[in-house]
């Protein structure tokens, strides 16, 4: 069915903030939180086959096409922004506010495009308009974080487009439907669409870039790119059996970095990469239940991993730091901070009750089920690490641990407000799980609730606590150490400067070695320069017309010849 008066819903966002460039900042507090609650009921309106498409140069352009897969991501995008709205009333910053307006409806857009190239031009506008983001710390730091962070960007976009121009060619129509990685264009959109993921190895932008966005900018942040990454692959890759060993790489290594980090913002970075591997393994088996909790859990990791990033920038705004050797005992003076925190850190670590656990679960089931149970320990392992390095880690050592003797105020009004709705969803989707269940792309039939289900995680998480509480007692557990732990950014903090460093080098040693030949050679060329085209030189002189002439006849002839002899 096409429908003409229906549109993307993500041009809601874009045209918006052409308006608030301009308006005072109550008047902009105000109309930015109207726009993804307007874009959310007009999702809601939305059903399943609706669609809008234009036919141009041979192609139809599909700007609008709705199922039950792009709604369910549409639906926690308008709320992520909502909130994410609220957590920054307490700022006056024109340029991040368009810039978190525009990047959030490009994300939208994107759920909701039916073309690759419509998809091409709503993944470029997320990754220009998320750089001010980063670049809104106005720190030195932040600004080559940027930098960096743009141009891996920009580099998914134009794999994107050179996969989308082959695909085109090769197949002759652009719809976003089921890609896979026979062909060489399907290879690439899946290598653009990795690296947006942060895919093993190609990860780091997003432990490098996030942590240095203001408080309110990494929360935005963490909501949209990563899991428009994961919808992409859903929807043009899913059954791809890759993405079961690549996710399940990418649940297990980010633990090791986690628990050694200082950082607490860095840390909630690669407890994303960790969180993301559930998603990609989901995507991978590709069975209904596998897709139906990759989106759940898709769903409810936006709400938590906001609570978390919220939390850590409560502290960044009233302390200037989330290192953990320089926070401990904030509970004293943030209460209601540390509570939603801990809620976040419960919900991550799925534990019965919070909205990790009626996700996470079917992925867990859907592993076991298609026999992977290789697969399946590795996810449970990467259950027990995400509870010590975001359930545990991040509360314990920003609220708790040693008393740095800090006494901040508690977080402003907004931000515990963004929290306490964001909590209370958190809480609301553990407790009543079919609310969530019933919006996702297949029917579902499946019980988070059963008796193997709840004691196989708690027995998980208790010995998970247990660990902790004994790696600490006898001092093994990782020190927390003011350093920068280095990650794949080896490359270019490390090995890349000294390859220039050592080439630059080589060269020097070289010229100057030989700067006696160099010297004589110069002055040789300067001197054949000069006798042929200086002042006095023969091609400088001025000869007369008939030379010219003769010159132009000589040719001719020997043209002539040529062509007759040839």
């Amino acid at each position: 069915m096409i429908i003409d008066y229906m549109t993307n819903p993500g041009l809601i966002f874009l045209f918006s903030a052409v308006v608030i460039c301009w308006m005072p900042l109550n008047w902009r507090r105000c109309f930015t939180l109207l726009i993804p609650i307007i874009t959310f009921f007009y999702i809601i309106s939305l059903n399943p086959g609706d669609t809008q498409t234009i036919n141009y140069m041979g192609y139809e352009f599909v700007l609008l096409r709705v199922d039950k897969l792009s709604l369910v991501w549409g639906y926690i995008f308008c709320i992520a922004a909502a909130l994410g709205i609220i957590y920054s009333f307490h700022q006056n910053d024109r340029i991040q506010d368009v810039a978190a307006i525009i990047y959030s409806g490009s994300a939208v857009g994107a759920v909701f495009a039916g073309d690759l190239i419509s998809l091409f031009i709503f993944w470029e506008f997320t990754a220009i308009s998320s750089v001010f983001l980063i670049w809104a710390s106005r720190s030195e730091s932040s600004y080559y974080a940027g930098l960096r962070y743009l141009v891996i960007q920009l580099s998914s976009g134009l794999i994107l487009l050179a996969g989308v121009i082959l695909w085109a060619h090769s197949n002759g129509q652009i719809a976003f439907n089921l890609i896979g990685i026979d062909s060489l264009a399907g290879k690439l959109i899946f290598l653009a669409f990795g690296i947006k993921c942060a895919f093993p190895l190609l990860h780091n932008w997003l432990q490098d870039s996030y942590p240095q966005s203001t408080e309110s900018g990494t929360v935005i942040l963490s909501a949209f790119t990563t899991k428009l990454a994961v919808y992409a692959l859903a929807r043009g890759f899913s059954g791809t059996e890759e993405l079961i060993f690549i996710g399940a790489t990418m649940t297990a290594f980010p633990i090791f970095f986690a628990v050694i980090e200082n950082d607490l913002r860095k840390v909630l970075a690669y407890s994303l990469n960790n969180q993301l591997g559930f998603m990609v393994v989901g995507v991978g088996i590709g069975t209904e239940l596998s897709l139906n909790g990759t989106a759940c859990h898709a769903f409810v990791h936006i709400l938590y991993k906001a609570l978390l990033f919220m939390s850590m920038g409560a502290v960044l705004h009233r302390l200037g730091t989330t290192k953990a050797t320089e926070l401990g005992g904030l509970y004293k003076s943030m209460p209601l901070t540390t509570v939603f925190c801990i809620v976040g850190a419960m919900s991550i670590s799925a534990f019965p009750l919070f909205s990790g656990f009626v996700a996470k679960s079917m992925i867990l089931t859907a592993a076991a089920g298609e026999g992977y149970w290789g697969i399946w320990l590795v996810l449970v392992m990467g259950s027990a690490g995400v509870m010590h390095h975001s359930g545990i880690k991040i509360p314990y050592f920003a609220f708790f641990s040693h008393d740095s003797g800090k006494r901040p105020k508690e977080a402003p009004t907004n931000m515990l407000i963004a929290m306490g709705i964001t909590a209370i969803l958190c809480i609301y989707f553990g407790v009543y799980p079919y609310t969530l269940y019933s919006i996702l792309p297949y029917p579902v039939d499946f019980s988070p609730y059963t008796f193997a289900h709840v004691i196989t995680q708690l027995q998980l998480l208790m010995f998970s606590i247990l660990a902790f509480i004994f790696l600490m007692k006898v001092g093994t557990y990782p020190p927390e150490v003011a350093s920068t732990n280095l990650d794949t950014d080896i490359l270019y903090r490390k090995f890349i400067p000294k390859i220039l460093n050592w080439f630059s080098k080589s060269i020097y040693t070289i010229i100057s070695k030989n700067q006696i030949l160099s010297d004589r050679w110069l002055e040789g060329f300067v001197g054949l320069v000069k006798k042929y085209h200086g002042l006095d030189g023969v091609l400088a002189k001025t000869h007369p017309a008939g030379f010219m002439v003769s010159c132009v006849v000589g040719l001719l002839c020997i043209y002539l010849l040529l062509y007759l002899f040839g």
